[in-house]
């Protein structure tokens, strides 16, 4: 029987209107087929991040309710460069099949990520790979909802150009012919016990004393086991609050440290030596993200002392990958499902991963992050690595009530999503009340003479 797939046309990239650039009524511009896109803001505690996304919705000419829904991260302004390129890009998705789309899917990455001018401003890299992770986050959910999917189909979506001296298509095949062994049972146990967990929530810079000592002994009641701690504004200050995390967890829960690329190379050197007396387990973001041979010193210097490095939230793409892996320059792999193209490119990053033997420890947090990784993180151990050694997904307990299925966690675990998709579908009444600058919080902002 043919695929439902090769029936369903996609004949819009939705967003909404950001005025400044547009002066028509939603109304007009939905008669009128105009592809529009969505970028709104989310109002943060802290004081410059506003957390946002630019929001992607697909229409086809299937039935009203049959959309795919799809985004990227960002932290606010520029966030409607980011919408630019998504109606930019939108050009070479209206019109085509889901089928057409799916059957070739590695074409199609190809066509997004290489247009002949477009790929000027990247490739595959920054707006431009930001923009397509929202257009394909949008194809993936789409095709979920349509029929699912079969793993072992899925090399045939990855672009292997410019990594097969680290990955070939046949030793990402034969990676997961080996992972079929025992698949089922793994299936199982995510179902009943999820999968693992670490938490960001308590540690931020700022906290004082009383609210450390709050938060921690809260998730600890809670069931949290792996605690991450952000370091790196002041050394002594570090040491007073990593000493008070170590205390209160105990010796045997996890403990990380994330710098968010504050050092220099050798300055992570030193700053971590001074902190190893807590027993991090990793190092997160010790340097500037592009610095592969920095990581790789860095990782070298710290492996005496047990300490590993973690990266690539903002890692660009694959090769980005490769190389990190072929130079030991990490020790835990940070995916992001909104930084790189989507689940096509993080298919070829968890491969290299399990080749190279290197654990995926994907980033999260952000607006709809956690909801997107939840699927990378199941679909790594139940088809790929089969392993949970030192292997867990970062949660931050924000945001989640905009998501029409928010992330499930139950013990410290992520629960498998129980609805079709990929989870990112946000709930309207979140999507109108945040637009931005027209939406009701921001109006009320601006109002109030905040802004």
């Amino acid at each position: 029987m043919e695929s439902r797939a090769s029936s369903i046309r996609v004949t819009t990239v939705m967003d909404t209107v950001h005025k400044r650039i547009v002066e028509l009524p939603l109304s007009t511009l939905q008669k009128s087929g105009y592809q529009f896109l969505v970028y709104f803001r989310f109002v943060q505690i802290h004081t410059d991040p506003d957390y946002s996304v630019a929001y992607v919705v697909l229409e086809t000419d299937s039935d009203a309710t049959l959309k795919g829904y799809g985004l990227t991260f960002t932290i606010g302004r520029g966030t409607e460069i980011v919408v630019c390129a998504v109606k930019a890009l939108s050009t070479l998705v209206v019109g085509k099949t889901l089928k057409e789309i799916v059957s070739d899917f590695r074409s199609f990455y190809r066509l997004l990520s290489s247009d002949g001018q477009m790929r000027w401003i990247g490739p595959e890299k920054g707006v431009i790979q930001l923009a397509i992770a929202a257009i394909l986050n949008a194809v993936w959910d789409l095709w979920a909802r349509v029929e699912g999917k079969d793993p072992a189909k899925l090399v045939s979506c990855i672009d292997f150009r410019y990594i097969t001296d680290a990955l070939t298509e046949q030793e990402a095949l034969d990676i997961l012919v080996k992972a079929k062994t025992g698949q089922k049972n793994r299936e199982e146990q995510m179902l009943k016990e999820g999968y693992p967990a670490y938490t960001t929530s308590c540690a931020w810079l700022g906290y004082s004393d009383q609210q450390l000592t709050q938060l921690c002994s809260d998730a600890l009641a809670q069931g949290w086991t792996k605690f991450k701690v952000k370091v790196g504004a002041d050394l002594q200050d570090d040491i007073h609050r990593c000493s008070l995390i170590r205390k209160l967890i105990g010796p045997n829960n996890a403990l990380m440290i994330d710098a968010n690329q504050r050092w220099d190379v050798n300055e992570a050197i030193t700053w971590v030596t001074k902190l190893a007396e807590f027993h991090p387990l990793w190092i997160e973001e010790p340097t500037c993200p592009d610095d592969i041979l920095g990581h790789a010193s860095i990782s070298k210097a710290l492996a005496p002392l047990g300490i590993g490095v973690a990266t690539g939230e903002q890692c660009h793409n694959r090769v980005m990958f490769k190389q990190f892996l072929q130079a030991s320059a990490l020790q835990f792999v940070q995916i992001d499902s909104c930084r790189v193209g989507s689940v096509n490119e993080n298919l070829a990053i968890i491969l290299m991963a399990a080749k190279f033997n290197v654990p995926v420890c994907p980033h999260a947090g952000g607006v709809g992050l956690c909801e997107l990784v939840q699927h990378l993180i199941l679909f790594d151990y139940i088809s790929v690595s089969a392993s949970l050694n030192n292997r867990m997904c970062e949660y931050v307990d924000h945001l989640h009530e905009h998501f029409k299925s928010p992330t499930i966690i139950r013990n410290a675990h992520y629960m498998p999503p129980e609805d079709p998709g990929y989870s990112c579908e946000m709930l309207e009444e979140s999507v109108q009340k945040h637009q931005y600058p027209q939406g009701e919080v921001w109006r009320a902002i601006e109002k109030q003479g905040i802004l």
